[in-house]
């Protein structure tokens, strides 16, 4: 090989990392431009957003617009701000999240050490609903929420999300109790351990990048969620999603962008919070039950 041969390649892996780290930077900055705009959106008085250019920094920085979104102040069913929406979606996403991951890790479990006549004919009709469009759930769930008087109601959004969300959990859990060995578990039974026994001793301290990607998962999914919460509940009962789209819907007379650039990053914030804490388990769980042995 020539010289010039030896300059050509030793140039190329140089070359190529310098193409790749460019189109992941620009990548990057396209994606992460809206986040910028809603922010320093956010950060500007009204003058200054009608006046001044979309991507420059605020000139005189105010939390005004913040305090205007979070505002409680309520008239009726109606409420002004999100604060009040923001709680809603609190207090539906925390029991909605422990309560479908709990019976999605006992489903995993059974399905996979605990497995009876019929088993594999329960999971493929419970991975059945993965597939199912939310749409197909309104009518029946809303018939159902009307006989049990939780229509029109937080803990009734709670159990339409549960409900969505075992099928889900279900699959992420015997996926990844599958591969724990079997022979562990018969161990146990020799000795004399009962069911729970063994879900408490053996399953629960090996399953805790799992519980992490469900968590994370059903956390997302439900606080993000916009047609059950405008389907299920109305007025004051509405999640912080419903709400804001109201707040930017009904909007009459002048845009307060800024106080809707607030609203929009008030409910961006939990999810970005858990996956800023928690974001290094998900995949690191989604691959823990990818090979067996």
């Amino acid at each position: 090989m020539s010289d010039r041969d030896k300059g050509v390649h030793s140039h190329t892996p140089r070359a190529a990392r310098i193409l790749l780290y460019t189109v992941l930077v620009v990548a990057a900055l396209l994606y992460l431009t809206p986040l910028y705009v809603i922010i320093v959106t956010s950060l500007k008085p009204l003058q200054e957003i009608h006046t001044g250019n979309l991507l420059a920094l605020p000139l005189h920085p105010t939390f005004q617009a913040w305090k205007e979104a979070w505002s409680s102040a309520c008239s009726g069913a109606t409420c002004e701000g999100v604060q009040v929406y923001f709680w809603n979606s609190v207090h539906m996403v925390i029991p909605a999240v422990l309560i479908s991951t709990a019976f999605g890790a006992i489903n995993g479990y059974v399905l996979t050490k605990w497995t009876f006549r019929g088993s594999e004919l329960f999971f493929t009709l419970l991975l059945v609903g993965t597939f199912v469009p939310f749409q197909m759930f309104l009518l029946p769930m809303a018939w159902v929420l009307g006989k049990i008087h939780l229509d029109n109601s937080i803990p009734g959004l709670v159990l339409v999300h549960v409900v969505y969300g075992l099928a889900f959990t279900t699959l992420f859990f015997r996926n990844f109790y599958i591969t724990v060995p079997s022979e562990l578990v018969k161990a146990a039974m020799i000795d004399g351990a009962g069911f729970f026994t063994i879900f408490w001793r053996i399953m629960l301290p090996v399953s805790t990048p799992i519980f992490m990607v469900c968590i994370i998962w059903q956390f997302t999914q439900i606080w993000n969620d916009f047609l059950f919460g405008v389907v299920f509940t109305s007025g004051a009962l509405h999640p912080i999603t419903v709400a804001l789209n109201n707040l930017v819907n009904t909007s009459t007379g002048v845009r307060h962008y800024n106080v809707e650039m607030a609203a929009a990053m008030i409910a961006a914030l939990p999810t970005f919070i858990v996956y800023l804490i928690a974001g290094k388990y998900f995949v690191r769980g989604l691959t823990a039950g990818s090979v067996k042995g």
